[in-house]
């Protein structure tokens, strides 16, 4: 299992010093989201709280996550580097693929991207997208940053976006891994069908056992249309559980790959307190991240 540090809404002055935290801490990953504004009244429920009202502040910062991560890359040494997720249906494919491509060949083997819809329709009304066709159209821009990503000459004729042969350079090596968001039974086969893994919001056990036991079932409904194989497939997400190598086993179990989370929500203290969210990113790798690294590890004699 991998550890993901998430960093949302923080101020931009602590993204560097929590993720070079994280690093000395054995964290695998970190992990940014993105909010593109704050409208100030919203036509559509949020889709992951129970009464549908946002639970961030009007005022709440979100760092552009492809201003962060070429940031955050520069200053450290290992952590891979990637989005929960990035709104792909608010931009136009070849636009991405030209940044996260160049950042991926900037800093190798570190960069992947996690893509998702958006539910705000002031975001696709005020930022000239359509709405109504955001599915289609991610499926579509997928299959554009794929092609673009890989090299070489690539020409595309679809529905939504259509252009005569092109590459774009440099070419990230390796290829960088696409992880697709949504829980929706459209948005887990769009995983599947398109992506290296899926990723989600905040769950708690029930809702994890659920989302796995639909992963299993949609692949076999899919069969060969799955874009990787079971054993390569990542399940990335945020588990609503207690900080301690029990929960997190209990949720490997179940077929998580990826634990997500930003650990000062979850010990004593403010949670927006800079000193306390650094001791929180130490401590979890104390506690978590270091003894589950160690299971199966023998002393040498």
């Amino acid at each position: 299992m991998r550890f993901s540090l998430a960093l949302p809404m923080l101020p931009p002055d602590r993204l560097l010093p929590l993720a070079q935290a994280a690093e000395a801490a054995g964290w695998d990953a970190v992990t940014l989201p993105e909010s593109v504004f704050y409208p100030e009244e919203v036509s559509a429920d949020y889709p992951y709280t129970s009464d549908g009202k946002r639970f961030w502040a009007a005022d709440a910062p979100f760092v552009d996550p492809w201003v962060a991560i070429p940031a955050i890359a520069a200053t450290t040494e290992r952590l891979m580097l990637g989005t929960n997720v990035t709104k792909l249906t608010l931009r136009h494919p070849l636009l991405m693929a030209k940044t996260v491509g160049s950042t991926a060949a900037m800093f190798p083997g570190r960069i992947e991207l996690g893509v998702g819809l958006s539910w705000i329709p002031e975001e696709f009304a005020w930022l000239d997208q359509e709405m109504s066709n955001r599915g289609a159209r991610l499926n579509e821009q997928i299959d554009v940053m794929r092609a673009v990503l890989a090299g070489g000459w690539v020409e595309h004729h679809g529905r939504f976006y259509d252009f005569d042969r092109l590459r774009m350079d440099p070419a990230p090596d390796p290829a960088v891994r696409l992880h697709v968001g949504g829980h929706s039974d459209a948005g887990i086969k769009r995983s599947l069908r398109r992506g290296d893994g899926w990723i989600g919001a905040q769950c708690d056990l029930d809702a994890i056992a659920d989302i796995t036991d639909r992963l299993r079932e949609l692949r076999a409904e899919i069969g060969d249309d799955a874009l990787v194989p079971a054993d390569r497939f990542e399940v990335k997400l945020t588990p609503i559980v207690a900080p301690t190598t029990e929960a997190m086993e209990e949720v490997e179990a179940m077929g998580v790959t990826e634990v997500i989370t930003s650990p000062w929500y979850f010990y004593p203290g403010d949670p927006d307190d800079p000193i306390a969210q650094l001791d929180s990113v130490t401590r979890f790798g104390d506690e978590v991240i270091t003894p589950m690294s160690a299971r199966g590890t023998t002393e040498t004699p």
